[in-house]
């Protein structure tokens, strides 16, 4: 097939929409020569193999992981970053398997640390959960496509989710560390500041989080606080890993006043235990802690014992991103159920 010949592209398009290999949206034909070059930028020979992809446990070898990042529009040199996603979704922690098959709402969000987002023009600023980034764009649709095709996680026949969110098109951001008082996810996991990676957590859609009032530490956080606290149910509780990003004038703000990641964790960790009374099924809605739990206490309509929202505080993971103006923040919440899907980070290894 000729790249330059845009009627036999359109047919292409128009063959794997029908062979069910796309999300919906028109790719881009995956000729050999576009492969090709894919491979090359990778690195690594095409039959190489990354992993093997739950559900169905398909191959990832580096050349079939470059025809989905070729449908999704990606630049050849976007390739190492889908290619360190693939292995971060195949790690146990992650449990693609039920992330694919849950009928919760879970997708893959990656989240970009390191020089490689300068390199590849990976938005960290305004409108970071936004369209308008190839990057982002396509990057993320690539390791959904590696997910559908390789994976098989069909939506509708193995991809059960009740409602699922527009993630599940494409979920990437970058952090915008230039633009952050603390160490970045990356450096928090072992890393150093001039490696690249790519974290992947199993999100929900974005919380939006609006206080353009505190200027204190404490006071935003108790804004925060109560954002989190409706995360899943607002009785649910033992949560796993949620992501909080705090854009950099919120940022500045608990920094100014000289707290850390460690404190801010600390803070609405402690801040969001409730006592079991105000727990019990039934009492202000209809959820609340599962018989199992409740067995545990011999009162519990009377018992003041506090149980957590999130397991442990280092659960609540924090980056700065975002643009520069404005005090917004978001809360994206983690997949919890039945199983703890934890976030997962790997280096980016470009050649």
């Amino acid at each position: 097939m000729s790249l330059a010949d845009p009627e036999l592209d359109a047919d292409a398009i128009e063959e794997l929409f029908a062979r069910g290999v796309t999300d919906g949206l028109p790719v881009v034909p995956p000729t050999r020569e576009r492969v090709a070059r894919t491979v090359v930028a990778s690195g690594r020979a095409g039959a190489d193999l990354v992993a093997l992809v739950p559900p169905n446990y398909g191959r990832a070898t580096v050349e079939k992981i470059a025809v989905n990042a070729v449908m999704a529009g990606c630049r050849p040199e976007y390739v190492p970053v889908v290619i360190a996603a693939v292995e971060a979704v195949c790690d146990d922690a992650f449990d693609l398997h039920g992330v694919s098959a849950t009928t919760n709402a879970p997708a893959p969000l990656l989240i970009v640390n390191g020089p490689i987002r300068r390199t590849l023009d990976v938005n960290c600023g305004a409108g970071v959960f936004g369209p308008g980034w190839r990057a982002n764009a396509t990057i993320g649709r690539a390791l959904r496509l590696v997910c559908v095709n390789v994976g098989g996680a069909r939506p509708g026949q193995i991809s059960m989710s009740t409602l699922a969110h527009p993630g599940r098109y494409t979920y990437c951001i970058g952090e915008h560390e230039e633009e952050s008082p603390w160490e970045s996810l990356a450096v928090e996991h072992g890393f150093r500041p001039g490696d690249s990676t790519v974290a992947v957590l199993a999100a929900d859609a974005p919380l939006g989080v609006y206080d353009h009032r505190s200027r204190r530490a404490p006071d935003l956080l108790l804004t925060i606080a109560a954002s989190l606290a409706v995360v899943s149910h607002h009785k649910a509780t033992h949560c796993g890993d949620t992501l909080l990003v705090l854009s950099p004038e919120h940022a500045r703000t608990l920094a100014g006043d000289g707290w850390r990641k460690a404190d801010v964790r600390r803070f609405l960790f402690d801040r969001l235990r409730r006592p079991v009374r105000e727990l019990v099924p039934g009492r202000d809605g209809g959820e609340g802690l599962p018989e199992h739990v409740l067995r545990k206490f011999a009162d519990p309509e009377r018992d003041d014992t506090l149980v957590p929202k999130f397991r442990a505080p280092e659960n609540i993971k924090i980056v700065v991103a975002g643009g520069t103006a404005g005090r917004f923040s978001a809360i994206v919440p983690g997949w919890t159920f039945p199983k703890m899907s934890s976030l997962t980070i790997k280096p980016i290894r470009v050649p």
